[in-house]
């Protein structure tokens, strides 16, 4: 059955099924729920905790109406056995006259808490209790119908959605039927058939990715030729001020031992914050122009790639390698001369960004490409950088770095189609930064903190989990009403600047650049000072609602100070937050990796989605046991004969899953 012949499916649902890439039966039973809301439990209405709640009593007065700065305000209460709970409803004033007073009550919806006090907020009316499952908005289809397409979409599930797996490989490893996972996945009877369904269609999303960046990998590239004397990588470290770690000559060594070799090198060099990869990333320029060819090393932010630049021409240029930026901001005269000095050879190190890659670009011999902070960009970037330049049937080695700490089972998962390369040593002399958590009631104290270490000439970041203040989301701090109150305030009289990810790029590159020049003192922001921005004077981070943000990303934004020579912290401003103390007591990026890995479960961590599509991700919500199984199962396939069959019939379905669209998953 096709989509648009489903009853309930118009051109116009039809189009916005499409415009997130459901154009099939199969898209729409593959789009499997986000999370699921438990209503199967009514909790005692005194007992409730922050969260999700589902609870069952009376509303015995009517409800209450009140507007404000442009809101509506439905307020009420409801009251069983164990006490009373506040219920507020905002901009819905239709439950003035829906909300059922006298009679009882489901209702289920998210309670928080402010000031010690609870309140239930925007629940809905539940009929019957069941596990909700909760799917990523669709515009123009509302939730309620989205559901009931599911539901009348699983009607021909066995036609349209036949097993996958072979039925040997399903009993080595516990996997119930595709069917049945299909429909419980969606609908589920209960708690236990739930965590059979999604294993089952867990392990299926791991395996079938393991198979197609397999099939991917251009295992027999033929690499452009480069001749790099013995001892090349010795000469570039003693060209330095200093000495390397073992971990920096070890990663170098594995490097040069590619590029010397005949097959393209496809490589990830990945480490904490300050471990050393730019010296690295440096040391592999070297070898690639010492032999005669050309190296481009391509950063996502515009300050990052101008950062490279500038440490290059200091590096670099001694030794006899011209470098050369390229932005998407230059002016016309300086691109012009970029693109030039790149396209006849002069240029033998080039820096930037994705103009990199921009239509008009060419490059003279090109040996070496390397994608910096590599999460943030695909497989088709970096493609797309090493297609420039192939000549001859041979194309240039790869390298992409990460300053994300991965746990080695993720990181094969994640980069299956690259070889890994860990340094996992920081260099002798670099302070730890202190990490303190700290309760709200202490916010004012911190802030005289922070305006202490501005009065010594340092900077501070502070960080937020949200843009704009939102009513669902009271007790969360915003990025433009803290800084509207630090500059009012605690930290009044300071140059106090704000950015943000959505922020226009000019005003995002000019707030950036005065915060690493030195012209701001504080900079409230997003999660978009993440990655890329190198202040070594800022000695404070101070991170609102800590609680919101997962282990792996605070040590990232952690490691935004600590860069200099002067003694840094990290503070972390959270509601309670157990978890968050494994920040205080160590600074190991892969222990906290791991740490978040356990308690967040590898999806939440890689965040891959195909081709920008909002709707249809990978799964991949399996525990770590089930990451692993299914990386031991997919070397099985290759390894052993006698599972050959096998191995064809799962490497069919991957293709047949992802084709093309493989070479556009994004790791963000």
């Amino acid at each position: 059955m096709e989509l648009s012949a489903m009853r309930g499916i118009g051109p116009t649902r039809l189009e916005a099924l499409r415009a997130v890439g459901i154009v099939s039966l199969r898209d729409l039973l593959y789009c499997l729920p986000v999370r699921y809301e438990d209503r199967t439990q009514a909790t005692p209405c005194s007992l409730v905790q922050p969260g999700e709640a589902l609870v069952e009593g009376i509303i015995t007065e009517k409800p209450k109406f009140s507007a404000f700065g442009g809101l509506t305000r439905v307020t009420a209460a409801v009251t069983d056995a164990s006490g009373k709970l506040p219920v507020v409803w905002y901009n819905a004033r239709w439950m003035m006259e829906q909300t059922p007073v006298g009679r009882p009550v489901m209702l289920f919806g998210r309670v928080s808490e402010k000031n010690g006090r609870r309140v239930l907020q925007n629940p809905a009316i539940v009929t019957e209790k069941t596990i909700l499952p909760v799917y990523r908005a669709v515009k123009g289809i509302p939730a309620k119908t989205f559901r009931e397409l599911v539901r009348k979409a699983l009607e021909q599930v066995d036609d349209c959605c036949p097993e996958t797996l072979p039925k040997s490989l399903r009993m080595r490893h516990s996997l119930c039927e595709r069917n049945f996972a299909l429909r419980q996945s969606h609908f589920p009877d209960d708690f236990e058939s739930l965590k059979l369904a999604r294993r089952r269609m867990a392990f299926e999303q791991m395996l079938m990715y393991q198979a197609a960046l397999g099939l991917m990998r251009s295992w027999d590239d033929r690499g452009v030729h480069l001749d790099i004397p013995a001892g090349a990588e010795d000469a570039y470290w003693q060209s330095l001020p200093f000495p390397p770690t073992a971990a920096q000559r070890r990663v170098l060594g594995e490097i040069a031992e590619d590029l010397r070799g005949e097959r393209a090198m496809s490589r990830l060099v990945q480490g904490d914050v300050g471990c050393g990869k730019t010296a690295i990333a440096f040391g592999a320029i070297a070898l690639v122009c010492g032999s005669g060819r050309q190296a481009v090393m391509m950063a996502p932010t515009e300050i990052l790639a101008r950062q490279h630049y500038e440490n290059a021409r200091q590096t670099l240029e001694p030794l006899g390698i011209p470098c050369v930026l390229m932005t998407g901001s230059m002016r016309a005269a300086e691109k012009k001369a970029a693109h030039a000095a790149a396209a006849d050879g002069t240029a033998r190190a080039i820096f930037g960004t994705h103009a990199l890659i921009s239509e008009g670009v060419a490059y003279a011999d090109l040996g070496l490409v390397i994608t910096d902070e590599q999460h943030r960009f695909g497989v088709r970037q970096r493609s797309a950088l090493r297609d420039r330049g192939e000549k001859d049937g041979a194309v240039p080695h790869v390298l992409v770095m990460s300053a994300t700490p991965i746990p080695r089972t993720l990181a094969l998962i994640l980069y299956g189609d690259l070889d890994i390369s860990v340094v996992d040593e920081l260099p002798p002399g670099r302070t730890p930064v202190r990490t303190r958590l700290v309760p709200q009631e202490k916010r004012h104290g911190l802030y005289g903190f922070v305006r202490e270490e501005i009065a010594k000439g340092r900077q501070a970041y502070v960080v937020c989990p949200l843009v704009e203040d939102s009513e669902e989301m009271d007790s969360v701090r915003s990025a433009r009403a803290t800084w509207e109150d630090l500059c009012g305030h605690d930290l009044q009289g300071l140059r106090v600047g704000l950015t943000w990810g959505a922020q226009k790029a000019e005003e995002k590159s000019q707030t950036l650049a005065a915060f690493t020049a030195g012209e701001m003192d504080v900079l409230v922001s997003t999660t978009v000072i993440e990655v890329g921005v190198n202040v070594p004077n800022a000695t404070v981070m101070v991170v609102e609602n800590a609680e919101r943000f997962g282990l792996s990303q605070l040590h990232q934004l952690r490691g935004r100070v600590g860069r200099g020579q002067y003694e840094s912290w990290c503070f972390l401003l959270a509601e309670g937050g157990e978890k968050l103390r494994i920040l205080t007591k160590t600074n190991d990026g892969f222990l906290v990796a791991q740490k978040d890995l356990e308690l967040r479960g590898p999806g939440d961590l890689m965040g891959t989605r195909q081709s920008g599509e909002a709707i249809q991700g990978f799964l991949l919500d399996g525990d770590v046991q089930l990451l692993e199984e299914a990386s031991k199962c997919m070397k099985e396939l290759r390894r052993d004969p006698e599972l050959a069959e096998e191995l064809h019939q799962v490497e069919q379905e991957a293709l047949a899953s992802y084709g093309e669209k493989l070479k556009a998953v994004a790791l963000n």
